[in-house]
């Protein structure tokens, strides 16, 4: 369908229990009618939509003032003029989540329902899309200016947009319930390891001892589940490598955010073109990442045979490098770390394992509560056991009864540090008379 064809047919009608929905119908007809279909479409492409929201916005006043809309109260009629407008120049019922920067994620799932997520906690939009072309016609708004396509024929399709937000959308055959479209916002702000322990995500000891652990060149696998915080850990702990060290990030969809005044180089994997060509992918980043004088490699989560080529930049002089596995626990994580070396290397497990227990040094585990609350919980040290395999090491334990953690062990690289005076001596004994 056309552009000029879009805009005539996205209203669809109202839903029951909906009683402004006729009269954003009616307006946004009354609008096409006044100004005609071919200058609201060339507003739509305007390339300064604040210009073409303030042309369209004035409009509307015109109408909303005019006949048929006397019996609206103030307020409303300002609600109904900016829903008109998001339909026609925005993205729908998405718009004001997308405006509303407390919004973390957005989630449709067909006509039947809207989420979105806020502070930790998923929440039911009071609205719904009315048919299946709106949800289309803000799928090709946010697919269009990328260059990318969904149809029959790719019903898949994951997009980063401009800002930063990553978006999956999916549609028949694979999606049975209508249009499913998952927007993750990206909202640029640095997260530093103090302002997780503002949040309360983690205690001021443990926040320092993971600052210890990349200053000190630790090689770090932060691990847990969906929407766990993982990616914000690994933004948090790449802010303590030190200046003047060159960082190279890999990642599916750039999210991580440094402050500019860093060394960073900041890389990201691409799918393949309409033609099935051009795809980058995360192994073929970090192989490159390699030849580019790296003293940091962070890669924003191992998924596949990429793997292996981690695990080898890792023990081939490339320490303190960091990344993210999606696991449910740190023994979980090292089972799904060597099967996926094993997709990148054909080599017996027990040679995977070694290298495993030779390339990490720790796991730190991240998890979400059942309030939505979000936790840096446990952390491990990563070793060998006898015979190659790996073995974990608890240093710190939480328990979420409590909300509580517990030092169960100091790691052995504070000594190192201090031996080999990267640790100042004075620091060291505050933070061991901090923990009680």
């Amino acid at each position: 369908m056309g552009l000029l064809g879009r805009v005539r047919s996205q209203g669809g009608g109202a839903p029951a229990g909906d009683p402004e929905g006729p009269v954003r119908e009616s307006l946004r007809r009354d609008l096409v009618d006044r100004l005609g279909l071919a200058d609201v479409a060339r507003l739509v492409r305007e390339e300064e939509p604040a210009r073409a929201r303030e042309e369209l916005s004035v409009a509307c006043d015109a109408l909303l003032n005019g006949e048929g809309y006397g019996s609206l109260s103030p307020e409303a009629r300002g609600r109904v003029r900016r829903e008109v407008l998001d339909q026609i120049l925005g993205l729908g019922l998405l718009q004001p989540l997308m405006d509303d920067p407390s919004v973390t994620e957005i989630m449709v799932n067909g006509t039947q329902s809207l989420y979105f997520e806020r502070d930790g906690r998923i929440v039911e939009a009071p609205r719904v899309f009315e048919s299946p072309d709106q949800i289309m016609l803000v799928v090709d708004r946010i697919l269009a200016p990328l260059g990318r396509r969904l149809d029959e024929s790719c019903p898949i399709v994951n997009a980063r947009l401009a800002n930063g937000d990553r978006v999956n959308a999916v549609i028949a055959p694979v999606a049975v319930d209508g249009p499913a479209v998952t927007i993750r916002r990206f909202t640029g702000r640095i997260g530093s390891l103090d302002r997780l322990v503002e949040l309360g995500s983690v205690p001021a000891w443990y926040a320092t001892l993971l600052s210890w652990a990349v200053r000190l060149r630790q090689d770090v696998a932060v691990v847990g589940g969906t929407g766990s915080g993982k990616t914000t850990l690994l933004n948090a702990l790449s802010l303590e490598i030190p200046a003047g060290e060159r960082i190279v990030t890999i990642e599916d969809s750039a999210e991580l955010a440094f402050d500019p005044s860093l060394h960073v180089v900041r890389l990201e994997a691409r799918g393949a073109s309409i033609e099935g060509t051009g795809a980058v992918t995360i192994r073929d980043l970090v192989t490159n990442a390699l030849r580019m004088r790296p003293d940091r490699i962070v890669v924003g989560e191992v998924r596949g045979g990429e793997a292996v080529d981690m695990l080898q930049a890792m023990n081939t002089g490339h320490d303190g490098s960091l990344t993210t596995l999606h696991a449910g626990s740190e023994h979980e994580a090292v089972v799904r770390l060597v099967l996926m070396a094993r997709l990148g290397m054909d080599v017996p497990a027990s040679l995977i394992e070694e290298q495993v227990a030779s390339a990490l040094d720790i796991v730190v585990m991240g998890k979400r509560l059942a309030g939505g609350a979000r936790r840096v919980t446990s952390a491990s040290a990563v070793g060998r056991a006898p015979g190659g395999t790996v073995a974990l090491e608890p240093l710190v334990a939480y328990d979420e009864v409590s909300d509580q953690w517990e030092l169960v062990r100091e790691p052995a690289f504070v000594a190192e540090g201090l031996a080999g005076g990267l640790l100042d001596e004075g620091e060291v004994a505050a933070w061991r008379s901090s923990l009680g």
